[in-house]
């Protein structure tokens, strides 16, 4: 596998060696000892799959400590913008983004440590994305930032208004000034 740093400190793109042949394709996607000497020790607790059709944007979520979750995201199917803001108090980067394409064709996976919010939009006509989190699912301690925040900018390459399906609860979401956040940056 290919791990590249992004030019935010903690997010990574990792790309897997695919074997194609006539029967098909063989890819390793996880290698305990690789990933930890790349990017660290985590530990997976949890790995959840969703399907959306095109023009669905969700996000930018993220859980406050003690159960902020690590992501390892990935599309089996379709294609989809990634997006991980980093909102860790005293960062260099805090309030900059990360937008990276992840399709089921390019194989791609996306690593977002603690402390980003994250979200996705997608592009074809469904996708079908997977991610891994260390810390489960914790409802009290759900939070977001707006995904159209104008102090982050994203660019989430949506042609019309009319091409994007939200929820309402993340059209409601505080600005990143206003969200709830108990993240620190520690070089």
């Amino acid at each position: 596998m290919i791990y590249t740093k992004t030019e935010i400190d903690g997010l990574w793109i990792i790309e897997p060696n695919v074997f194609c042949d006539s029967r098909g394709y063989f890819m390793e996607l996880y290698k305990e000892q690789e990933f930890e000497q790349n990017i660290g020790k985590i530990h997976f607790v949890q790995e959840n799959e969703s399907c959306s059709t095109q023009g669905v944007l969700r996000g930018l979520h993220y859980q406050l400590e003690p159960y902020a979750q690590s992501k390892l995201v990935r599309v089996i199917q379709g294609k989809v913008l990634d997006v991980a803001v980093d909102i860790r108090k005293g960062s260099p980067a805090y309030g900059k983004y990360v937008a990276v394409e992840l399709s089921g064709e390019n194989k791609r996976q996306f690593f977002i440590p603690k402390g980003f919010a994250h979200g996705f939009y997608v592009m074809s006509e469904t996708a079908v994305f997977t991610y891994k989190v260390d810390n489960p699912y914790a409802p009290a301690h759900e939070r977001g930032i707006r995904f159209d925040d104008p102090v982050i900018g994203v660019d989430w390459h949506v042609i019309s208004d009319c091409l994007m399906n939200t929820s309402e609860k993340d059209r409601n979401m505080p600005f990143l000034n206003e969200a709830d956040n108990n993240f620190e940056y520690n070089p």
